[in-house]
């Protein structure tokens, strides 16, 4: 394992992947991390759905008109569900599981790209979370946060660079307003 700075740092979503199939044991990880991720007052409202059948993945790559193409050909795709019923936050819950889902990715020298699912259309205005439920069979109190796709990087990315960051975000004690100078700059 390499420290977690460098980890967040080489970690950028993948797009691309090779042929190559992941073992059980780097799916086991994968899914260990999901289930480790903090969730509010431990109520664990995430539910997980593993495909790696190439014909489900497909299916899956059409969800969206635009970001999900790539679905098609990870080796490994988590569809991220969440119990609505369950709590008011599985949003955030669900979104710390499929986080930890890609860091663990990183870690095991995989690449990883998050599919948002929830508020998103098909090209025919069909609900997003409504076809992957159809797809899959998914309970109705169960919503459709996101599929995270997973696989052999095809290409290796540089490391993110630390001179984009945006400091400027960055308040400390109260919120202030950048002030901007004659040029329009910060």
């Amino acid at each position: 394992m390499e420290s977690f700075a460098t980890l967040i740092k080489s970690r950028k979503s993948t797009r691309k992947f090779t042929d190559q199939l992941l073992n059980p044991e780097q799916v086991e990880m994968i899914l260990k991390a999901a289930l480790m991720a903090p969730a509010s007052k431990r109520k664990n409202p995430w539910q997980f759905v593993v495909v790696e059948d190439k014909e489900m993945l497909a299916k899956l790559s059409v969800c969206k008109p635009a970001g999900a193409a790539f679905l098609k050909d990870c080796a490994l795709a988590v569809v991220v569900l969440a119990n609505v019923m369950e709590s008011d936050v599985w949003v955030e819950d669900a979104s710390i599981a499929s986080i930890y889902m890609q860091l663990q990715a990183e870690d095991l020298g995989l690449g990883s790209c998050w599919c948002q699912i929830r508020n998103r259309q098909m090209e025919d205005d069909t609900d997003a979370a409504q076809y992957v439920r159809g797809l899959l069979d998914v309970p109705y109190q169960l919503d459709v946060l996101s599929i995270i796709g997973i696989g052999y990087k095809d290409q290796e990315r540089k490391p993110f660079d630390e001179s984009h960051l945006q400091w400027e975000k960055i308040h400390l004690g109260t919120f202030r307003m950048p002030i901007e100078n004659e040029q329009g700059k910060v």
